[in-house]
């Protein structure tokens, strides 16, 4: 008889593993309850219920659902949602948990990476083409002109005034000039230089240029006006309006000073300040038939810088009347 096995030995540990069971099941279904009903836990745990007096709202609640749960059972439960046993909680914040996150989104987050690459890709090459770029260009053709352009420009434009110029004046004139297109490239100063080698040519146009210079004479238009000075109400000044016309009879636009501004415009006539003998004299050959017959002021020959006058003249001048 000894050795034979107990009747009830194989059923006794899958019992108690099965209660064990129920009860674990239940204490959780109790937290689930208590982290559900927010205004009973929220009520409870503010006002520092005991752990009796929400056992013994739980057994009412349990009571009122037909459930019979143990007061151990109870116990445990208000015990794990105070330890927050069966409560998942995220991990920590760190390096890991963000890298994660990364890999985890990272399809969305490589569209966002290549926008961002496009862009910044986009803004250097706009950067380079339209700022970068034509800096440095610039800055080969400052170089260039400098180096070569300028200098040869420079010399040429003299060359030419020194075999146009038939005073001396204007050889003076040119040699400074030069100069200071020279002292400009030696300090790299390109504006300056390229502004020295423009005045030259300018100059040299102004040496070529041909004219007579003659009185105004067509139906409709002015041939003579006079003014009184702002300074001297009680005098006057006469003034014959003339033009220069070149050897093929164009009218060449000349930059004239105005004595009564002080401005210089370019204009195609302008008044010469002549004295009240002169002015009558003209004035009169104009009313015998409408016609100037002495219409010739003076003259400018190619190579010469001023006008040889073959009227006496005052030296002012006006460009407005």
């Amino acid at each position: 008889m000894s050795d034979a096995p107990a009747p009830d030995s194989p059923q006794t540990t899958p019992v108690v593993e099965e209660a064990k069971l129920d009860d674990l099941m239940l204490a959780m279904d109790v937290v689930d309850t208590l982290r559900h009903d927010q205004r009973l836990v929220e009520k409870e745990l503010v006002a520092g219920y005991s752990d009796e007096a929400l056992i013994e709202r739980l057994r009412e609640l349990y009571q009122g659902q037909g459930i019979k749960v143990s007061d151990e059972v109870l116990a445990e439960g208000v015990k794990a949602l105070r330890e927050k046993r069966f409560t998942y909680a995220g991990s920590a914040e760190g390096l890991g948990r963000t890298l994660a996150l990364m890999w985890i989104d990272r399809s969305r987050l490589g569209k966002f990476l290549l926008i961002g690459l496009l862009a910044i890709s986009g803004a250097w090459a706009a950067n380079y083409y339209f700022v970068t770029r034509p800096q440095q260009i610039a800055q080969m053709q400052a170089r260039e002109e400098i180096s070569e352009t300028l200098p040869k420009a420079l010399k040429s434009a003299y060359d030419e005034i020194l075999g146009e110029a038939k005073v001396d004046q204007a050889k003076t004139y040119a040699a400074r000039l030069l100069a200071d297109g020279n002292t400009a490239l030696a300090h790299n100063d390109v504006e300056a230089a390229r502004k020295a080698a423009s005045d030259l040519q300018s100059f040299l146009k102004e040496l070529r240029a041909e004219f007579t210079l003659k009185i105004v004479n067509r139906p409709g238009e002015a041939s003579g006006v006079w003014r009184k000075p702002e300074i001297n109400p009680q005098g006057r000044n006469d003034y014959l309006i003339v033009e220069a016309v070149a050897s093929d009879g164009r009218v060449m636009p000349r930059a004239i000073k105005s004595e009564e501004t002080g401005v210089t415009s370019t204009v195609t006539k302008w008044g010469v300040r002549v004295s009240r003998d002169v002015y009558q004299r003209v004035l009169a050959d104009k009313r015998q038939d409408g016609i100037i017959s002495e219409n010739v002021v003076g003259e400018k020959r190619r190579g010469e810088l001023d006008v040889d006058y073959k009227m006496p003249v005052l030296g002012g001048t006006i460009t407005k009347w």
